[in-house]
């Protein structure tokens, strides 16, 4: 047997949706404005997840065009019936809510089939025993919002040969508490007599939560589990490690065992940098109502979840650029161009090229990353660059949003070359440390401790010298940033000149968790 080590994906990976086909799991996650979108994941024990994918790979299913960090891709559901997949979610920034289909999860997926008349967000699908398909999702309140959040879940049935919903649309709940705001990610399951409604309430702060119904009808009337919620860390207070716990989504095995993922964020001297991340749990059923947790009613950092372990293969921490595709891994921020890098022009090399665009613009700057996974880790990449014009730059950055961010650069100021680190918060370009630096061959590297990083160059290749360090990663953090999103790491590109054609070669890019 394996044991749990919570979280099973580290890193930027909110809003988990699951579902069981044969003895496999695939799961999902909201991306919001990188590309490509919802990445999906594999596992046989729940435990051992290995990337098979991305479902969103194409601008034809994905327009990101101006879309802000915490906009975009919204808490997608994955859903199998009769030999076909289909993921749900919505682009809230252009398009709604949409469908995408696939024969087998590693794809491809189909072009978004819209859905008219879908209100709201976080839909997901359920399918009945008598071979109708149902949509849920949430919306402002159909009697006319009282106050920010005042939302309901809603029910019809859909027709998926046609994607369009059918007959009326119904209120199931609004959730459990009086007064509750956000309800949200709503998913509908059948166990025995009752049909389940479960959903996520109190917002996406240290109030959120995971709240049950049920009914044996599926319109309803829906009544609320007396010991809601089923899950939450809000009274762990704020300075417990894991906070944010909610939006989840249950499964079961062929053995009738049940676990639920959700989403939680882990914490570090009272700040998160590292967004929501995917957790796991495993379910008793009592009374015909879920328990998580038993006997602990909180996520546990190790437990036996009862599952043969699965083997899969050990994650990559240096990414070589051996071949014509980059890793899964790797995302970018927004459509990308069709000259933002290169994997041929220089085989075993990626070639960044720069653009006249910058981090802080809501458009596709050069910058190739993948998500920060933990506080304690090391980025790395080997380059051979030279700046040409005043301004020219390329090397390593951490994105939170388009205000807050570093850039970790080699660059030429008044034909002066350097290396450079510039801390933006609020928008605002702060240089943190330079030094004067002559090489077309850099190796550089980032060391973060909690909250603390330290930054380091070498033009030999062995011997590393310290730029700066201790400075403080707090302003990457969410609660200074806010949003949805957590941060990521990559190479970065950039030049003021309109009409440049300068780039980058990049050797390698190493990210491991230390």
């Amino acid at each position: 047997m394996t044991k749990l080590v919570n979280p099973i994906l580290k890193g930027f990976y909110p809003d988990p949706s699951i579902c069981t086909v044969d003895d496999n799991y695939y799961l999902v996650n909201s991306t919001f404005s990188y590309f490509p979108g919802v990445p999906i994941f594999k596992s046989k024990d729940l435990i051992n997840w290995s990337q098979i994918g991305n479902v969103l790979t194409r601008e034809s299913q994905l327009n990101l065009t101006n879309t802000k960090h915490s906009e975009g891709i919204f808490a997608p559901t994955i859903r199998y019936n009769n030999g076909k997949y289909y993921v749900i979610t919505t682009n809230i920034s252009r398009g709604g809510t949409f469908i995408v289909t696939a024969n087998v999860p590693e794809g491809p997926w189909s072009d978004p089939y819209y859905i008219e008349g879908a209100e709201g967000i976080d839909p997901s699908l359920f399918f009945d025993d008598d071979g109708k398909a149902y949509y849920v999702g949430t919306r402002p309140n159909s009697d006319g919002c009282k106050y920010n959040g005042d939302w309901e879940i809603w029910l019809q049935e859909i027709d998926l040969e046609s994607y369009k919903l059918i007959g009326n649309s119904r209120r199931l709940w609004k959730g459990a508490l009086n007064g509750v705001i956000w309800p949200e990610g709503p998913h509908i399951y059948k166990r025995n007599d009752y049909y389940y409604l479960m959903i996520a309430e109190g917002g996406t702060a240290n109030e959120h939560s995971i709240s049950i119904a049920r009914s044996k009808n599926i319109f309803g009337e829906y009544e609320g589990n007396p010991c809601n919620p089923i899950l939450t860390h809000r009274h762990l207070g704020r300075d417990y490690k894991v906070k944010n716990v909610g939006h989840g989504d249950l499964v079961r095995t062929r053995d009738d065992k049940w676990f639920i993922v959700m989403l939680g964020s882990r914490y570090c001297e009272g700040y998160c940098n590292i967004g929501r991340e995917t957790f796991i749990a495993k379910v008793k059923w009592e009374n015909d109502w879920p328990i998580v947790n038993e006997g602990k009613g909180m996520l546990s950092d190790y437990d036996d979840l009862g599952m043969k372990e699965y083997k899969v293969e050990a994650k990559e921490a240096c990414y070589h650029f051996d071949s014509n595709k980059l890793s899964d891994k790797f995302l970018v921020l927004r459509n990308p161009s069709d000259e933002l890098y290169s994997l041929t022009k220089r085989p075993g090399y990626l070639r960044l090229y720069l653009k006249n665009i910058g981090l802080d613009e809501l458009d596709n700057p050069a910058y190739v990353c993948v998500r920060q996974e933990d506080y304690n880790f090391l980025a790395a990449t080997s380059m051979e660059f030279l700046p040409i014009d005043d301004g020219d730059s390329a090397g390593l950055a951490i994105v939170q949003d388009n205000k807050h961010n570093m850039r970790f650069i080699y660059t030429k100021e008044s034909e002066i070359l350097k290396i450079r680190l510039i801390n933006t918060i609020n928008g605002l370009d702060t240089i943190v440390a330079d030094a004067e630096v002559e090489a077309n061959l850099l190796r550089l590297k980032i060391v973060g401790n909690c909250q603390n990083l330290a930054f380091y160059y070498s033009i030999d290749g062995e011997n590393y010298k310290e730029l700066i360090s201790n400075v403080n990663a707090t302003t990457l953090s969410t609660d200074i940033a806010g949003g949805f999103v957590g941060c990521t790491i990559g190479l970065f590109a950039y030049t003021k000149n309109i009409k440049g054609k300068n780039y980058s070669d990049f050797l390698y890019f190493e990210y491991r968790n230390m």
